[in-house]
């Protein structure tokens, strides 16, 4: 998984590595900031493989660190933002990486970021 999230082209962009239970397990990895965002149709599950991430709420950060899981429930504002690559698995019931999901603009390719 975290070869994968790895892989990814993009920072903050996802890739479906399996389903169960009416549940997506996505890959993905990270830099910098998302935008502020909530999903009002799922919770948010955050577990991270590699590096830290700082997951933005409006009640203040809380830090994920390898090995570590954070459910941001539903409806939630909330903003990720990792200062080093972050890879982590994201566990809902669809993709949620795009600018509604808080991707920001300039996530481009990860290379360019």
């Amino acid at each position: 998984m975290d070869q994968i999230a790895a892989g990814r082209p993009e920072y903050w962009s996802q890739e479906q590595i399996a389903e169960a239970n009416g549940s997506l397990f996505k890959a993905a990895k990270g830099i910098g900031s998302t935008t502020w965002h909530s999903h009002e149709d799922q919770d948010e599950v955050f577990l991270v493989t590699h590096g830290t991430l700082v997951v933005g709420l409006r009640s203040g950060d809380v830090t994920v660190g390898a090995g570590e899981m954070l459910v941001v429930p539903r409806g939630v504002e909330h903003r990720p933002r990792a200062d080093a690559e972050t890879r982590f698995l994201i566990v809902g019931t669809t993709v949620t990486s795009n600018a509604a999901g808080g991707k920001p603009a300039w996530s481009g390719r990860a290379q360019d970021g």
